[in-house]
């Protein structure tokens, strides 16, 4: 037992020094690595940071790690940690389009540049000055009088004018309101100018003086190549009103004279001519108060259907729509359109053509397409004639049937109301007696 104890002891003293041994083998295997670990981590501290996936592959496959002098082409920051400013000074990256605040600097185009804009304002070229505009002292009164005189224009009252010019304009600047008036009239339609022509004599001897009107129309002839870019009538209309301003007795006579006789202008001329012409004719004083013809609703209904007759009667001739529109917008009576719609289902009705049937339908489906003439006039003239379809049959037999027709024509280019296509006169069929019938019905009544 004891000899046992002593190999057992043997033995485990064996494996003590076998344990001391491998300790210290271990511990210079630790010692060794811990020197390899600190040489690397020394080595590695000296190379940047951030390491590119292809780099640390190689690296990590070969165990070897380079020399920092291969990283000498490499953009990045040599300490590894970069001054934290963004590339190019944020002037580089996807989506962006330079420096910020470089769209402020001034730039120098080059002449040899294929964009370079030889009329940009910009190029040094061209030098831009600031032009004030003359102060007018007639144009705050010009700007008060406009409202005056287009309210004016809808009314006709020139005693709430007159009541509004003395309100606003003061006495020494009152040929400003002759003026501002032709300017505004010559804008608009002769019924305007009509009006400003009675505004004028009114306003004589109460708002506005003699000498006030004349300074006006020689503001208006000094301003005529002006007035013309806007109107290109602008002499012929200066010299009606000047005409009509004679003939109403707020000028003398002799101011055509004596303004033709200071200027030399051609335009100039031209207007005085023209109110030279008008008051040397015979009984020209008279006829002058028509000058711009008589307004629309002032004209007598007998008048107006004779020219709309005379425009339908043009337009069957010439088939020129244009033109026909521009005539009917002159009469100045769109209440009165309906007369027209009238005269051309009558005219349609007397002539028996299908071309003029046609035609008329055409004309009638522009003025409606346009609306010059409202679906309300349209269906009002088509309902007089369905009511006076009776009389008309008596100068045309077939009245009825040739309306009939050309109410299915206009019915298929769509411009009819369906209250026009059912108010449509219906037309009873007449029954024929024969032979027979006649007897029987004789002998009946003798019987």
């Amino acid at each position: 037992m004891a000899h046992e104890q002593d190999e057992i002891e043997v033995e485990i003293g064996e494996d003590n020094d076998i344990d001391v041994d491998i300790d210290k083998e271990i511990k210079e295997e630790l010692s060794t690595k811990t020197a390899s670990t600190s040489t690397s981590d020394s080595l590695l501290k000296r190379r940047p940071k951030k390491i590119n996936k292809q780099n640390k592959d190689a690296i990590m496959a070969s165990g070897y790690i380079h020399s920092p002098r291969s990283w000498k082409n490499s953009r990045r920051s040599r300490n590894g940690y970069g001054r934290g400013l963004p590339k190019k000074k944020g002037a580089g990256g996807k989506g962006v389009w330079g420096l910020p605040g470089s769209e402020l600097m001034e730039t120098v185009e080059d002449v040899n540049d294929p964009n370079f804009d030889n009329e940009n304002m910009s190029n040094g070229d061209i030098m831009l000055k600031a032009i004030v505009p003359p102060d007018e002292p007639n144009l705050e009164i010009k700007r008060k009088l406009e409202p005056i005189i287009l309210e004016y224009f809808e009314n006709g009252d020139t005693h709430e004018a007159a009541i509004a010019i003395e309100e606003f304009v003061p006495k020494n600047r009152r040929d400003v309101v002759v003026e501002q008036a032709i300017e505004l009239a010559m804008d608009h339609k002769p019924s305007h100018r009509e009006l400003t022509s009675i505004l004028i004599s009114d306003l004589f001897n109460d708002c506005v003086s003699m000498a006030d009107i004349m300074k006006a129309f020689e503001n208006l002839l000094a301003n005529i190549e002006d007035l013309i870019l806007d109107v290109p009538d602008a002499p012929n209309d200066i010299g009606n009103f000047i005409a009509r301003a004679v003939a109403d007795d707020c000028i003398p006579p002799r101011f055509v004279a004596n303004t033709k006789e200071k200027s030399d202008n051609e335009k100039i001329q031209a207007a005085l001519e023209r109110a030279n012409t008008l008051l040397s004719i015979d009984h020209g004083l008279i006829r002058l108060h028509n000058v711009w013809g008589v307004g629309g609703a002032l004209r007598p209904v007998k008048l107006l259907t004779k020219q709309m007759t005379l425009l339908l009667q043009e337009f069957l001739y010439s088939g020129d729509i244009e033109e026909a529109s521009r005539c009917l917008r002159g009469l100045e009576v769109p209440h009165f359109y309906h007369e027209l719609v009238y005269e051309a289902i009558i005219m349609a009705m007397e002539a028996n053509k299908e071309e003029k049937e046609e035609a008329l339908c055409k004309l009638l489906k522009s003025f409606g397409e346009a609306t010059l003439i409202t679906a309300d006039q349209m269906e009002r003239g088509f309902l007089r004639v369905f009511d006076d379809l009776p009389d008309i049959e008596m100068d045309v037999p077939r009245a009825h049937f040739i309306l009939e027709r050309f109410v299915d024509r206009c019915q298929k280019s769509g411009f009819l109301t369906q209250n026009v296509i059912q108010n449509m006169p219906v037309r009873g069929r007449k029954r024929f007696v024969s032979e027979g019938d006649q007897l029987l019905n004789k002998n009946t009544r003798i019987s």
